[in-house]
């Protein structure tokens, strides 16, 4: 009886107790907190960096017309002795050229980047070349004529557009073409000396001068790779080649010899091409790493 009393008393407590239970507050764990997706990366939005390279290539020279100016009077002469000489010299334009850049990307889809970019170089590009030749006239005989010439590009500048093409499996990898509007500060200086005979007086010579300074212009293109550290996305790195054509210049010479006095005037003139190939290295800072103008690159 007392056993039965007893195991009565525990099934008690035991439907008590879950009774009491079943009426206490629900204690769940908290949900776990919402982690966002990285951003997909883009490469919309403005950037800025610095660049350092080597420019090269082939600097033609040619002086053509050249002739003699008289008085036609005291010796005689034509107006215009000419002498039918062209004379074509070349060299090696090359140097050290390094500057800054400025620019705008925008990503229209997960493949195509289209931009605008500027850039300003400081330059020592430059070369040195002497030719020269022998030619005659049928008033004073044969000409022994020596030209030198220096090329300098001190500085120059482009303002391109940009195409560039991307991979989803490499979305911070882009390959890219360029081209557009090139221009630079071109210097140039030509010297001739000209020795020739004057009969009786002897051998006169004259030397003639000729100098250019100033900005041309012209038209670049090229193409390069980029590429942004995803441990870094406002940074990346760049290497690029371009073809620059500032034109072609003329530069006129004129010298007066001395025997006799008041003796002949040289005049020539002289052409010279700037074109030259560059590659260079930079490094760019964006300003809005993940483009938050861009379109959706990715879904989740």
């Amino acid at each position: 009886m007392a056993k039965s009393a007893l195991l009565a008393g525990v099934a008690l407590a035991l439907v008590a107790g879950s009774a009491i239970a079943a009426d206490l507050p629900s204690r769940k764990a908290p949900p776990p907190a919402f982690v966002p997706p990285p951003p997909a990366f883009s490469w919309t939005g403005l950037y800025g960096g610095v660049n350092i390279g080597y420019g090269f290539g082939a600097s033609g020279t040619s002086s053509t017309g050249w002739g003699y100016l008289s008085d036609g009077g005291a010796w005689g002469l034509p107006g215009v002795i000419p002498t039918g000489a062209a004379i074509t010299n070349s060299s090696n334009i090359n140097g050290v050229t390094g500057g800054g850049q400025i620019g705008y990307n925008y990503q229209f889809s997960p493949w195509l980047v289209v931009g605008v970019e500027a850039d300003i170089q400081a330059a020592d590009i430059n070369s040195r070349n002497a030719g020269g030749a022998a030619i005659g006239d049928p008033f004073f005989g044969t000409h022994t004529i020596a030209v030198n010439a220096a090329h300098y590009l001190d500085w120059w500048g482009t303002v391109r557009g940009r195409v560039g093409v991307t991979l989803p499996s490499w979305p911070n990898l882009m390959v890219y073409g360029t081209g557009g509007f090139a221009y630079g500060g071109v210097n140039r200086t030509v010297s001739v000396v000209d020795s020739f005979n004057v009969g009786a007086l002897g051998t006169a010579s004259v030397v003639g001068n000729g100098v250019y300074d100033n900005t041309s212009t012209g038209w670049t293109a090229g193409g390069g790779v980029e590429w942004t550290p995803m441990a870094f996305p406002a940074w990346s790195l760049k290497v690029e080649y371009l073809y620059t054509d500032l034109g072609s210049t003329n530069l006129n010479i004129a010298g007066i010899s001395t025997i006799p006095a008041n003796g002949p005037v040289l005049v020539a003139q002289n052409r010279v091409s700037t074109r030259f190939n560059s590659v260079r290295a930079g490094v760019n800072w964006h300003f809005n790493p993940f483009g938050s103008s861009a379109p959706v690159l990715a879904k989740y």
